[in-house]
């Protein structure tokens, strides 16, 4: 649940990021991106109660850490195969319609649990739903990232991605707290209904979205299969030195953390014996480093330039996820969290931000999915690998190996175009 998530080459990366005060009033002052903004922001503190709600109607059912894991493979394996076809559809279709209609798909999707459960545990529904919403999610989040360029130009990309992920983790702070809440106190069903509803509002909102004038247009594809949309995806991927380094990386980073929240869940109520309250206060507190991320990383991407910036976070992610299962107390355990969290949203912020500004616009969508194929295309194997581990091997063990993994990733990155970048 996420998440979501360009310049033309190395020497263009710096004038992205320096968009300066004026650039940042002239945010505030446009009535599309603003609407869209609080669109984004609904959706995301409805996702975050289904983040929560999900895997704790599973542990409630089955007491399994690795069938939670099982079903965020799931999911991710949908997103996957999602991705394959999504940058096509993006690059053919009209963008805001498409955001609506996704909108719209998971309102009705994720309605149907908790009506479901009100007759009992149906854990075959989740098996169902969640894929669909995920594949769904994942158009969704194609779209987005071209859509934001679309609303705000290249100049005010980082900025703009920057406000979209701070907003959207300042209601991550609430959301999971509410969801845990809820869930403490009516079930887990009835958090899910609350992300159903924010899907609702977020098409409403959407539907006053005016997006500027696509750029070549009479470049979209045409008569090309979905095979050859891929493949110009990736063709691009390949030529563009940094955003070939950044794929290969990411592949890894992604494998070994897809499974965190599952990981983060089960050592709280399962080795420190919380309840649901605990674990929405965790992942609301988890949400903070989030803000903190999105609202620091343009002016340290300013100063420090993409590639050091990209580097430090990834390699504090892997510190805070190695030491999450040693730690016992519950404030260690969200700081840890808020580490984690806080550093992958300037990672992420960063390299959405190179990738939006490089790539020409009738192909972002392509690039973006081949991008993102690409990133998880082994992540829900690893989901599943991880959490299976864990729960014969213990947390602690299976979370510092995996987070050692990732403080390698960022130190193979000192060798490739990215830190000249």
């Amino acid at each position: 649940m996420t998440y979501k998530a360009g310049r033309g080459e190395e020497a263009r990366t710096g004038a992205a990021g320096g968009s300066g005060g004026s650039a940042e009033r002239a945010l505030w002052r446009q009535r599309d991106f603003g609407i869209f903004w609080v669109a984004q922001t609904l959706s995301v503190l409805g996702d975050s109660f289904a983040l929560i709600a999900l895997p704790l109607l599973v542990l409630q059912a089955t007491g399994s850490l690795a069938r939670m894991g099982l079903l965020t493979a799931v999911g991710g394996a949908a997103s996957v195969l999602a991705a394959v076809f999504a940058g096509a559809l993006v690059d053919r279709v009209d963008r805001r319609r498409l955001l609506i209609a996704c909108d719209l798909v998971r309102m009705v999707l994720y309605g149907l649990i908790p009506l479901v459960w009100l007759f009992g545990p149906r854990i075959w529904l989740l098996y169902t739903v969640l894929p669909l919403c995920e594949a769904v999610g994942m158009l969704f989040a194609v779209g987005y990232v071209t859509v934001v360029r679309g609303l705000v130009g290249t100049g005010q990309l980082v900025e703009a991605n920057g406000r979209l992920n701070a907003t959207a983790a300042a209601a991550g702070v609430l959301g999971p707290l509410c969801a845990g809440l809820v869930a403490a106190w009516s079930g887990p069903a009835t958090a899910v209904a609350a992300d159903a509803a924010s899907f609702a509002v977020s098409a409403a909102c959407m539907c006053f979205v005016r997006l500027r004038e696509r750029a070549g247009a009479d470049e979209r594809p045409k008569d090309t299969s979905l095979w050859q949309d891929l493949r110009t995806g990736v063709s691009f991927l390949v030529r563009h030195p940094v955003l070939r380094s950044l794929t290969i990386l990411l592949f890894v980073f992604s494998f070994l953390t897809l499974g965190l929240t599952d990981l983060v869940i089960y050592h709280l109520k399962h080795d420190l014996g919380h309840g649901d309250g605990t674990v929405g206060t965790v992942m609301g507190a988890g949400a903070l480093g989030v803000i903190a991320g999105s609202l620091l990383v343009a002016p340290v991407r300013r100063r420090l330039g993409f590639g050091p910036t990209w580097i430090a976070s990834v390699a504090v992610c892997g510190v805070a996820f190695a030491g999450l299962g040693w730690v016992r107390d519950v404030p260690a355990v969200a700081v840890l969290s808020a580490a984690f969290l806080g550093c992958g949203g300037m990672a992420g912020t960063c390299s959405m931000s190179q990738r939006q500004e490089v790539t020409p616009e009738h192909l972002l969508g392509r690039v973006t999915s081949a991008f993102w194929t690409l990133q998880y295309a082994a992540a829900p194997v690893g989901a599943a690998t991880l959490t299976w581990a864990a729960e014969r091997q213990g947390t602690a063990p299976v979370g510092a190996v995996a987070g050692g993994a990732c403080v390698l990733v960022a130190m193979a990155a000192l060798l490739t175009p990215i830190r000249r970048s």
